[in-house]
Formats: C-alpha cells, structure tokens, sequence
C-alpha cells in the first residue's frame, strides 16, 4: 500500500516516538512507498513563521531529508484541490486530499474530516 502522511503524521514520525502505534513506525520505516507532500513543507514553514509550530528551524530539511518520497504538486492536483467540496477548509489537507486522490495513494492521517472525501484513509 502506498502511503501519503499528512503533515501531522511526519511531525510525530520525526519528534514524538509515543503517538505513532508500533505497526504504524515499522510501517513508515520499512514500506518503500511512502510519500510527503511539497503541501507538507509549505504548511510547516507557514506554521514556524506564524508562532505555530515551534519546531527546530531546519524542521523542513529534516523532513525532506528523512527517506521519504517526495511528492511535488502538479497542475492536476491543483485543479482538483479546487474542485473539491467544501467539507474541509484546511487549504494543505484539501490538497494532500487532491494528491491522494490524483495518485491513488492512501492518506495516513488522524484527522477523522478527511473522511467525508472520498479518499483512501489509514488511521494513525
């Protein structure tokens, strides 16, 4: 199964080793097929400029540095962000939605809104 992690699912994978399950970090260790959204590094930058997130300053290279699939945003998921239906506010969610839609990948995620799209989910 092919994964996209929502933002707050690298931020635990990376600082919190108790609120990932064991099944859930082996997982993230070992399945090839784990991808972070570009989203997920915009919405971290934004959140550290903001007063957000207090996070190490070079919280976005950690991320992009942790093994990892990078995926980039395309035209596609824009137009597809865009279109989707106004049950989720959130414009980074919105687009990890689209992407995970887009790429036929499942969203690990412990936001229980996303589940109003039609979209893949694995709970975290």
């Amino acid at each position: 199964m092919s994964l996209l992690l929502d933002t707050h699912v690298v931020l635990w994978w990376l600082t919190d080793a108790t609120t990932l399950t064991d099944d859930v970090k082996e997982r993230l260790d070992h399945e090839p097929d784990v991808y972070v959204s570009a989203a997920t590094l915009w919405e971290v930058g934004i959140k550290q400029s903001t007063g957000k997130l207090k996070a190490p300053t070079d919280l976005a290279e950690q991320i992009r540095g942790c093994g990892f699939r990078a995926l980039q945003i395309t035209f596609e998921h824009a137009v597809a962000a865009g279109r989707l239906p106004l049950l989720h506010r959130d414009p980074f969610d919105r687009m990890l939605i689209a992407q995970a839609q887009c790429e036929d990948l499942t969203l690990a995620t412990r936001d229980a809104s996303i589940r109003a799209y039609d979209v893949t989910t694995l709970d975290v």
